[in-house]
């Protein structure tokens, strides 16, 4: 049986070379390709893949956030993270938004295609080494706390989009929200993070994956 696979990078080399990667395996066929977060979520909609590859800096939408609505959305579709953010929270992060595999993209080869068919037969696929990175995590004394656990998904939507430079207006119209209610979400996030100002948001947001800003 055919595995069917969205691609969700915000690089167009990367996708292009995952697909021809893919393809030569007999058994998978890539439907579809999206440049963000967003984009994938409304491609799984209409497409229903089997498999998402899911990167996790793009713009507009996370990949983590994105992972979480498509499991919530589309729970029949497995999400595997490949991405080159190493740190156990973002690797916690994932596995808790529903991802059911996380590799990162040095990886990319026979193991991503070992990664699409476990997740396909029931099973969670983690590389070796973010293996080892959640078991050091959970061995931690202190235990993982997610930092970004105190908003709500809404809040973390905003919170991306805030620190990518959209005005409350440019994110209202994005999210079909009034201003003030982007306002209020603006208030109380910074509120719950201790931030005052846009720099100290911007900083957090680069520290916890949110977003590159590249």
């Amino acid at each position: 049986m055919t595995i069917t696979v969205l691609l969700a990078d915000d690089h167009t080399i990367v996708r292009d070379g995952l697909k021809y990667l893919l393809e030569a395996d007999g058994d998978i066929k890539v439907i579809g390709e999206a440049a963000n977060g967003r984009d994938a979520v409304r491609a799984v909609r209409k497409l229903q893949p089997d498999v998402v590859i899911m990167d996790i800096l793009m713009a507009d939408l996370n990949g983590i956030e994105a992972t979480e609505e498509i499991c919530r959305e589309s729970p029949q579709t497995r999400v595997v993270i490949l991405s080159m953010q190493s740190s156990s929270e973002s690797i916690l992060r994932a596995l808790r938004a529903g991802a059911r595999g996380y590799l990162f993209k040095e990886s990319a080869g026979r193991e991503l295609i070992q990664a699409i068919h476990a997740v396909c037969a029931g099973h969670r696929y983690l590389s070796a080494k973010v293996s080892d990175q959640v078991v050091g995590a959970y061995l931690k004394e202190e235990g993982f706390k997610d930092p970004l656990a105190v908003l709500s998904n809404r809040e973390r939507e905003v919170l991306q989009l805030v620190v990518e430079g959209r005005t409350s207006a440019q994110i209202a119209g994005t999210l079909f929200l009034s201003v003030k209610t982007i306002e209020t979400y603006r208030s109380r996030l910074m509120q719950k993070l201790g931030i005052r100002d846009i720099p100290g948001l911007i900083k957090f947001a680069i520290q916890q994956g949110v977003t590159s800003l590249e």
